[in-house]
């Protein structure tokens, strides 16, 4: 090898990479810039460090280190945000919980992960206490050493009054334990864990993901290379910090020396308030965001735009018409792709200047492709899931998209029967199935689970539904699988109608978009049954194909006369 791979590591030129020093950095370069606005509070990112150390600190005088797991069940607020940095500061793993779970849900969640310590927002306390309430009862019961409220005045003071009378701190008094100079310190090694967050567990128990603290780190400035992110953005948290950490933006903002605006509830207006009021520059948000932005009334929004603003979807395939949209009204699109085992978003429709002399529809049409992989990420492909022989790029064969590198999860918690599944060939197995185009772009068609074979025939719902998007009446749309007594299967479209539209016939509407359907697609794609009303979500927005799939199953099959 030679003297030039001779020479060793030491503390001048070796450390574990953590994103936890681009706070230490925002607040020594801009202490007094805004850090974090939340109604009519604001703090600096100085402040912001201060209050992360004094965390750390108290998370530390109770023991709370290395080996401890720490969960917040919160929306969008600055003690979320704080917890991303206090809590890894202290050596334990921030287990930032999904509020749209149910208490049972919640229950699994804390004691699998042996939570010590539980931070609930005050208007989530309720259903906190109700999942302690199971885990004591259970046959295996657990119960966190410290349950720690997070007071918020625009929710039930008697809320609060009854967590503090059950034993639980209220946040800042807990923070006033601590030691805003707390000497925290990185972890000796990057592999250590720094998150720990859920899958949907749609069809089993939700499975723990654990990321490290080297992957946050490189995902946390893949994300503003990839989005041409640059210093002091402002920007807006439509996306819920517990879904994969923010997508990791959570640390991206400190490094960037930017600013969070911490939304409670998201609504279109209060999208367009806060553009038109706080200067956003940049938001992430699922394709239903963005779907409810561009049917949103106009009097909730402010249009045309101050300026260009800047927003990443991802969680779902996002129909070419909604990014037509939201293009004509002043937003610029990055269309990403990834998963909770990936950081979040891994993989971007890296938008190339050539297509910038393309019609608006085909720009939208090439940008609703998921495109290739970050920079971050060091391996993507589309693979035959059987041999793993990578799919011709035709853009017509079908495989599953498979992962590896650096922004790879470290793998499920207690669970080495779904690591050794995920992780077979050497490749991290996303369950999505996608084609390869000549360009090297990948396009999602459909999760291996959601394809529907009708007559032998593979459909895939995605496609139907790009095409239901467009017609005038709908407003959101899926599409799943409905038991066919001569076909094995056919589609099913569940729609939900835009609030203009006259529902009062419903049968008349089904027949019209079966009609649009026929004249869209190929005869054996178009749904066999409509069903109108809401769609069940997930928290971050992704429609909940299962539920819909056992709604289908219970309707009964179409009888082989339907045509």
């Amino acid at each position: 090898m030679g003297d030039i791979d001779d020479l060793p590591k030491n503390k001048a030129n070796h450390t574990a990479l953590t994103p936890l020093w681009f706070l230490e950095r925002a607040a020594t370069v801009h202490p007094t810039r805004t850090s974090l606005i939340h109604g009519s509070l604001r703090y600096t990112w100085l402040d912001t460090y201060r209050r992360c150390r004094r965390l750390a600190s108290a998370l530390s005088n109770h023991s709370i280190g290395l080996g401890s797991t720490v969960a917040v069940i919160a929306p969008n607020t600055p003690a979320m945000y704080e917890a991303h940095f206090g809590v890894p500061m202290s050596g334990a793993v921030i287990n930032a919980v999904n509020i749209r779970l149910n208490a049972a849900t919640i229950a699994f969640l804390l004691g699998h992960s042996k939570s010590e310590v539980v931070m609930v927002d005050q208007e989530f306390f309720p259903l906190a206490e109700e999942a302690l309430k199971i885990m004591a009862e259970s046959k295996t019961p657990f119960k966190p050493q410290l349950l720690i409220v997070i007071a918020d005045s625009s929710c039930d003071p008697d809320v609060l009054g009854h967590a503090l009378a059950r034993g639980a701190v209220e946040y800042e008094k807990f923070l006033a334990t601590g030691d805003p100079e707390f000497p925290w310190q990185p972890p000796e090694d990057e592999w250590q864990s720094i998150g720990l967050g859920y899958t949907s567990g749609t069809t089993a128990s939700p499975k723990g993901v654990v990321l490290s603290h080297r992957g946050a780190y490189l995902m946390s400035l893949s994300n503003p290379i990839i989005w041409g992110m640059t210093e002091g953005p402002v920007y807006l948290w439509t996306l819920p910090m517990f879904h994969c950490n923010g997508w990791c933006f959570t640390w991206s903002l400190a490094a960037l020396c930017g600013t969070n605006i911490c939304l409670r509830q998201v609504t279109a207006k209060a999208v367009y308030s806060a553009i038109a009021n706080e200067g956003v520059t940049h938001f992430s948000a699922a394709p239903v965001v963005l779907n409810s932005i561009v049917n949103a009334p106009k009097e909730d929004t402010i249009l045309p735009l101050p300026c260009v603003v800047h927003v990443t979807t991802a969680g779902a395939a996002p129909p070419p018409s909604v990014l037509f949209s939201m293009a004509e009204k002043g937003f610029r699109v990055t269309h990403t792709y990834g998963l909770s085992e990936t950081y979040g978003p891994s993989v971007v429709c890296a938008w190339k200047p050539e297509w910038d002399a393309l019609p608006p529809i085909t720009q939208a049409r090439l940008n609703a492709r998921q495109g290739v992989r970050y920079v971050g990420l060091e391996g993507l492909d589309v693979v035959d899931p059987k041999t793993m022989k990578p799919v011709p790029a035709d853009g017509t064969t079908m495989g599953e998209i498979v992962m590896r590198g650096n922004m790879v999860m470290k793998g499920y918690l207690k669970n080495p029967k779904a690591n050794a599944e995920s992780f077979a060939g050497g490749w991290f197995h996303s369950g999505d199935l996608a084609v390869k185009h000549p360009d090297g772009y990948i396009e999602i068609k459909d999760r291996s689970k959601d394809i529907i074979i009708s007559g032998g025939e593979n459909i895939s719902s995605v496609e139907v539904e790009n095409i239901l998007y467009t017609h005038p009446a709908v407003f959101e749309v899926s599409v799943v699988a409905r038991p066919d007594e001569r076909w094995g299967e056919s589609p099913c479209a569940f729609v939900t109608l835009k609030p203009e539209v006259d529902n009062s016939n419903e049968q008349r509407l089904a027949e019209d978009i079966i009609k649009f359907c026929r004249e869209k697609m190929p005869r054996y794609w178009v749904p066999k049954s409509v069903v109108f009303g809401p769609l069940p979500k997930t928290a971050t927005g992704k429609i909940q194909k299962h539920i819909l799939r056992a709604k289908a199953k219970e309707m009964g099959p179409i009888p082989k006369s339907k045509l």
